[in-house]
């Protein structure tokens, strides 16, 4: 998806992107499309992208990883490898909203319980009556739930999507969360709250787009869910999130902040200006070097091609991974179900996503679902995510396949790796 974020009046690439459409394209001659080398190969060679991994599974395989070019321009970069680091934007929503769904299962959270009972400040929302001109707005007849926040109903506003007076009202209190670059991450620091506590009480200040639970509109709830989290858990969220998945599951190469020792494997991050490409955040001076303002549960992970191939495995194997579970199977499936309030759609990722809406889509825990198979192309079920620098991620029950595309460059449609990715692994995997 390609968007525009306005900081301090300078244009910034979108920090969250969806590619559900790719899962539902289906190759047209399966047996014969590109195989999952050929395709990094040749992006590489056709100057696509400085570096790219396609990490997929069948079953309960390990993984396979076919690696091609460099983490950078530079000719004495590294080699691109299934341990090197990416920015993952969005792609970090799924995981925010698994570590949601642990607390489901353990009692402390329920799906249809209101957000007011951990902040009481949501309790008496109010929603804007013409969004495009004024903060006028009427009190919500409906409150937030966990459920609202997983499946993007709550009615929040997204900086990338919103506009009007909403869109100065989220700038004025901070309402940021996600880096993009050092520059422009100095003009945005100052202005956001400095924890999740702050926050959730800010955001509870501001009107909603749309009344909780009629409609389906991206936006900052995967950023609130960890404030929800840390209240229902009584930890902070990176230290749930350590505890409860990354640690149990040996993803060693998932970081809020990249370490020092760790730049040498960090990707740099580029822009596509036309047909010219500009380091936008070099790995030696990114933003992800410093901590950021708080942990950013929608867009702030960096991660290497085989800790996200571990989530995935767990969530293929349904909450189980070399022995160790970190979620029951029912609890898996529910996550990975189309979770949206009755009567609501979801008609695909805001304009700019890279293609037409392909089968009929549903929404879970921070990923879309395909409600229909498609032949040649993912099954009902497949549940994924992607992010605003071209990643993409999903897990099929029904075909047993599980995939993941690391790049980094903006924007994220410039070429159509995610579809091309996809098709390729069918194919190699003759499914």
């Amino acid at each position: 998806m390609k968007r525009t974020w306005m900081i301090g009046g300078v244009a910034a690439l979108a920090l969250a992107t969806t590619q559900s459409a790719a899962f539902g394209q289906a190759a047209t001659a399966t047996r014969v499309a590109a195989p999952v080398e050929t395709l990094a190969q040749d992006y590489v060679a056709q100057n696509r992208t400085q570096g790219v991994v396609i990490a997929y599974g069948i079953g309960d395989s390990a993984p396979v990883f076919v690696s091609a070019g460099r983490i950078a321009v530079e000719a004495d970069a590294g080699a691109a490898s299934p341990d090197s680091l990416w920015r993952v934007y969005s792609m970090t929503k799924p995981i925010t909203a698994m570590a949601a769904m642990m607390l489901v299962e353990d009692g402390k959270l329920k799906l249809d319980q209101p957000i007011a009972d951990f902040f009481p400040g949501f309790r008496q929302m109010k929603v804007l009556t013409d969004p495009a001109n004024s903060l006028d707005s009427r009190p919500a007849t409906t409150q937030i739930t966990v459920r609202h926040l997983l499946t993007h109903t709550a009615g929040l506003g997204y900086s990338i999507i919103t506009r009007g007076p909403l869109l100065k009202e989220y700038e004025r209190l901070g309402i940021t969360p996600g880096a993009v670059n050092a520059a422009l991450e100095a003009q945005a620091r100052p202005l956001r709250p400095t924890s999740l506590k702050e926050f959730a009480e800010r955001v509870a200040t501001l009107p909603l787009i749309a009344e909780p639970g009629t409609k389906w509109s991206y936006s900052i709830s995967l950023d609130l869910l960890p404030a929800i989290i840390e209240a229902a858990a009584g930890m902070p969220y990176e230290q749930f999130l350590q505890t409860r998945m990354l640690a149990p599951l040996k993803m060693t190469s998932t970081y809020w902040t990249v370490p020092q020792s760790e730049i040498g494997r960090f990707a740099t991050n580029y822009a596509w200006a036309g047909e010219n490409r500009i380091p936008f955040d070099p790995a030696k001076s990114s933003a992800w070097l410093t901590p950021p303002s708080f942990p950013y549960g929608g867009a702030g992970l960096v991660m290497s091609a085989r800790d996200y191939d571990r989530f995935l495995h767990m969530l293929a194997n349904g909450g189980t991974l070399d022995g160790v579970r970190v979620m029951k199977p029912e609890t898996v499936r529910l996550a990975m179900s189309d979770l949206l309030p009755a009567g609501v759609s979801y008609g695909g990722a805001p304009s700019g996503s890279g293609g037409a809406m392909g089968p009929k889509m549903g929404y879970g825990a921070g990923g879309s679902v395909q409600l229909e198979d498609v032949p040649g192309g993912a099954g009902k079920g497949t549940y994924g995510w992607g992010g605003a620098a071209g990643t993409v991620a999903w897990v099929d029950p029904s075909k047993k396949i599980r995939g993941t595309v690391m790049v980094n460059y903006f924007p994220s449609d410039k070429w159509p790796l995610r579809a091309d990715a996809v098709k390729a692994v069918y194919a190699q995997a003759g499914r």
